[in-house]
């Protein structure tokens, strides 16, 4: 059996997302050229610490904002975006989550030209809204991934 490049970019994303510990949402990317090369990859996660950051950060949602993740955790977008040496203008951006307003702040400003997602969970939300304004104004394509029968199940 032979995938398509999309099936590989989204199953390289989606196999990132494994990668995070979040216990309620993983969510993977992974920005690809226009020379179909993997430029960079990321999950959700914590900032790098020199201790032990699993211990440092909680993972929870509710109660003092101080004692959920939110504040700290950095989504799989940015971190594919701060870990890349490349210039990202003209990528496509696979993700497994729709990114928040944040994330598509940075996606605007990289110069990523392209992005594909998997889930859209949060779809009435204004955070997502903001991001549909962003991601249209700025010309990038935008558009939902249809998975051909090879499914991977995520916490997204």
């Amino acid at each position: 059996m032979i995938i398509s490049w999309e099936e590989y970019f989204m199953g390289v994303a989606m196999m990132s997302a494994f990668r995070s510990k979040d216990p309620s949402t993983q969510v993977g990317a992974c920005i690809v050229n226009t020379d179909k090369k993997i430029i960079s990859l990321g999950y959700n996660g914590f900032p790098f610490s020199k201790d032990d950051n699993d211990k440092l950060y909680p993972w929870g949602r509710e109660g003092n904002l101080l004692d959920t993740k939110y504040p700290y955790v950095v989504h799989a977008e940015l971190n594919a975006i701060l870990n890349s040496r490349a210039d990202l203008r003209g990528c496509t951006i696979y993700v497994t989550l729709f990114p928040c307003n944040e994330c598509c702040k940075a996606i605007v400003q990289s110069g990523i030209k392209e992005m594909v997602y998997v889930s859209n969970k949060y779809a009435d939300t204004d955070s997502t809204k903001a991001s549909a304004k962003m991601l249209e104004n700025a010309g990038i394509v935008c558009r939902q991934y249809k998975m051909s029968g090879k499914e991977i199940s995520l916490k997204v």
